[in-house]
């Protein structure tokens, strides 16, 4: 507002000065007889100097007006294209009417993103590489080790317990209390089933994404209650980015499992206008994303997991209606994408 105020007058100063020099140039030097029309002279009642300072001033208002939302109209179009720049698939509009230097800089920064983002990529391919020499066996024996202590001793208890429960929820006498307990019991079901989903290999072991998925799907289908509908497409990921969205689809089916309380989930894995698409959705109870970002680790693993591998991610919730989390990584335009999907209804 200071601004444009300021405009206001230094507009204005300018036009009065511009006037005032004609008049000079028309009347002469500045006297009483030869610039009397400027006070004697009116227009509805306005004397002529004025009329002629109230024109300057609403001229100046006008073009100080025009000047402004000018500048917001290409502040707002800067914006846009600023914000865009994150975007892998970023290109310029040439109709774009920006200045050179502007367009220039653009560039350059959309080069420069496209480069960071191909070096993170490529340092992620190292060091998963570097991990998986150094400590990967270690740490995928020591999973397996725990995942199968749990299974053949907490996870049979709390069947066996949820079972019993069951049965005593038939007959009349403390069926409330009993009913709320084979609830809790269930309830630990669903958390140690979550934990024996991320006790799982993070490796592929020779699988590409698209079978890791299937078959951790179809073993997860056999503990669960919700159905899960999937398509899966065969595509040419580096080792570091199949791992990452393997863990990433890891992440959002645990959250589904531990608290949405969905009956169906859809995966899709599919190539898409040079874009690996992992989309993970389910009709569950939601929750506020903005409210529970700061403090849910498991969105923030997620985050951290699209980041490291220099893609991009959005994670959409509505209360009641379900959550969308969605990860879109560019692929190499010189590898073609194998076609070959599997599909389950």
């Amino acid at each position: 507002m200071i601004a444009f105020i300021s405009r206001i007058f230094t507009l204005f100063f300018i036009l009065m000065s511009a006037t005032f020099g004609l008049l000079v140039a028309v009347w002469g030097e500045p006297n009483e007889k030869t610039w009397e029309p400027l006070w004697q002279q009116n227009y509805n009642n306005i004397p002529f100097g004025g009329f002629i300072a109230v024109t300057l001033f609403a001229l100046s208002l006008l073009i100080a007006s025009w000047i402004s939302m000018t500048a917001r109209a290409r502040e707002a179009q800067a914006t846009r294209i600023v914000k865009q720049l994150v975007e892998p698939d970023f290109v310029l509009p040439k109709k774009e009417p920006l200045p050179k230097p502007l367009k220039k800089a653009l560039v350059q920064t959309s080069e420069l993103i496209d480069t960071q983002r191909k070096s993170l990529q490529r340092l992620s391919n190292e060091r998963a590489e570097a991990n998986d020499k150094i400590i990967q066996e270690r740490i995928v024996a020591e999973r397996q080790r725990l995942a199968r202590e749990l299974h053949d001793s907490v996870s049979q208890q709390l069947f066996a317990a949820s079972m019993l429960l069951s049965a005593l929820t038939e007959t009349d006498e403390n069926a409330t209390s009993v009913k709320q307990v084979e609830k809790i019991v269930q309830q630990a079901q669903l958390e140690m089933r979550a934990l024996l989903l991320h006790l799982r290999p993070v490796a592929l072991h020779n699988k590409t994404l698209a079978q890791g998925l299937e078959e951790l799907i179809i073993e997860l289908q056999q503990k669960v209650f919700f159905h899960i509908e999937y398509e899966l497409e065969e595509m040419s990921l580096s080792k570091a980015e199949e791992d990452h969205l393997f863990r990433i689809a890891q992440e959002a089916l645990s959250n589904t499992l531990r608290h949405a309380k969905a009956s169906e989930v859809e995966l899709l894995l599919v190539a898409r206008d040079d874009l690996a698409i992992l989309r993970i959705q389910d009709n569950g109870l939601g929750f506020d994303v903005e409210a529970d970002k700061s403090t849910s680790y498991g969105l923030q693993n997620i985050a951290e997991r699209a980041v490291e591998i220099g893609c991009t991610y959005k994670i959409v919730s509505v209360p009641g209606e379900g959550t969308i989390v969605e990860v879109k990584v560019p692929l190499q335009k010189e590898v073609e994408v194998n076609d070959s999907s599997v599909n389950s209804g």
